[in-house]
């Protein structure tokens, strides 16, 4: 844990006691603070009182007293209307910030002051989780102490204290980026932009602003690594190259870049010197198929280069990264089944990089919609061979579908297991993939993604196994 002495002997409140809630009591408590917290939920309300805080409706507070208000990255903070606390305390004129504040206060404590380790901030909308998990492990194979955290993993407080060879390495989610106007991140990651969490941003124009502020925030002796394959991202890099901040490095994949970093034909290259060099084939990367993880690799190899000379060991550990639970994963194989977990493709664009991989896809799709449904998916329908439709976006699903590809209206999760379990086996397809890459948040069903898919991986353990075929279950 970071301890927080940023409100030493002063008050400051807390509201919503989920992962970031309870790290924020934990390292303010042991600051020195006062904290007062409050959840709708008791139980979250029990484990704040446990680490320390002092249990009030936000209502009820001495808003004049307190310093701060540290609000839950969950929590409406501008649309798509201000949560009630929040209005409450602009009324009041109380900061309101996040346990990402807190952490940048910790280990840069003034806008000019030497940061005690280095910070690696990664955003954008999708492969942010994987870049993240795959910075980490880079720099460990490489002999440092990464410390992952911020919206994946332990929240950022929760995180160890930093030593000579600490690198922090933070997923930054929009929310958090909201909350964190003081985080001076020595390397900016932007992987890729387009629509999502409109509903808590307003405009798709907001929404990528606040993903262009962390790259503005980046330190003007730092480097920032942008994605340039979607229009979004790509301006946000001109902006940034501008000039007057962080030095600037374009990530493409598909197209030769005359400097940055980019990957052609399966191959990453380093192009941010003088000559373009080779880096490795990423046919040598088996846990990072398709070209959206090339991306992601790309972007992994900027955030560590200004850590890493050597290139042939970034390579290396790129070679060796285990993959992510929940990305894109391998679970287990039934026959010439292979099942594949991708719970975290709780958007249209994020499943396209999963239905761009596979050839003979039986695929598990619904939840909770966002705007835009799959329709931009259309392009894929052919290597679908059925569709398995479930939760609040079942109806709308099949509407996009009718005419184009196969579908059941399973309702479930495990009736949609079931059958396409059966129908890949009965299929004619060499290697059929039951795919779960739902293209929809999970909150209809379940409590978050990772339940979601954890409880695909559980389901397909109990799946009945043909012995004359001796499968085996990842």
């Amino acid at each position: 844990m970071i301890p927080s002495r940023a409100f030493a002997n002063r008050t400051v409140a807390i509201f919503g006691l989920a992962r970031t809630g309870l790290g924020a009591v934990r390292a303010l408590v042991a600051g020195g603070t006062r904290v007062i917290a409050w959840d709708d939920d008791s139980n979250a309300r029990d484990l704040g009182g446990q680490e320390g805080a002092e249990l009030m409706p936000w209502r009820e507070w001495p808003w004049e007293n307190i310093a701060a208000l540290i609000l839950s990255p969950g929590v409406p903070l501008t649309h798509p209307k201000p949560h009630g606390v929040v209005e409450h305390a602009n009324r009041a004129k109380v900061r309101i910030i996040g346990d990402v504040e807190l952490f940048a206060h910790e280990i840069r404590p003034d806008p000019n002051g030497t940061a005690k380790a280095p910070v690696i901030a990664i955003t954008g909308t999708n492969g942010k989780s994987t870049t993240t998990a795959l910075v980490g492990h880079i720099l460990t194979q490489c002999g440092f102490d990464a410390q992952i955290g911020g919206n994946i993993g332990k929240s950022v407080l929760e995180l160890s204290p930093p030593s000579a060879k600490t690198i922090y390495v933070l997923e930054m989610s929009s929310f958090q980026i909201d909350l964190a106007p003081g985080l001076t991140p020595d390397v900016g990651i932007l992987s890729n932009l387009s629509p999502d969490h409109i509903d808590r941003h307003g405009t798709m124009e907001n929404y990528a602003a606040i993903k262009a502020r962390l790259m503005r925030q980046t330190a003007k002796d730092g480097q920032v690594a942008i994605g340039v394959d979607d229009a979004y991202s790509s301006a946000i890099f001109t902006q940034a190259s501008a000039g007057g901040g962080a030095q600037a490095h374009p990530v493409s994949v598909g197209k030769v870049l005359g400097r940055g970093i980019f990957v052609v034909d399966g191959t990453l290259y380093d192009a941010m010197g003088a000559r373009a060099v080779r880096v490795m084939d990423m046919a040598a990367a088996a846990r990072l198929p398709g070209t959206h993880n090339w991306q992601n690799a790309a972007l992994a190899f900027g955030a560590v280069r200004p850590f890493v000379s050597d290139t042939k060991a970034i390579a290396a550990a790129i070679a060796s990264f285990p993959g992510l639970a929940h990305r894109m994963e391998d679970v287990g194989h039934i026959g010439k089944i292979a099942f594949i977990n991708d719970s975290k493709a709780t958007n249209a664009d994020a499943t396209a990089r999963a239905l761009a991989v596979y050839p003979d896809i039986f695929w598990i799709a619904g939840g909770k919609p966002k705007d835009g449904g799959i329709e931009a998916l259309s392009e894929f329908f052919p290597r679908v061979r059925k569709a398995y439709l479930i939760g609040e976006a079942a109806p709308m699903f099949a509407r996009t579908l009718d005419g184009k590809a196969p579908y059941d209206m399973s309702g479930t999760l495990d009736v949609a297991i079931a059958s396409a379990a059966a129908d890949a086996a009965a299929s004619s397809a060499p290697a059929p993939v039951v795919l779960l890459s739902p293209a929809c948040a999970s909150y209809d069903q379940f409590k978050d993604f990772e339940q979601r898919g954890d409880v695909f991986r559980s389901l397909v353990t109990k799946l009945p196994r043909d012995t004359k075929e001796n499968p085996r279950v990842a």
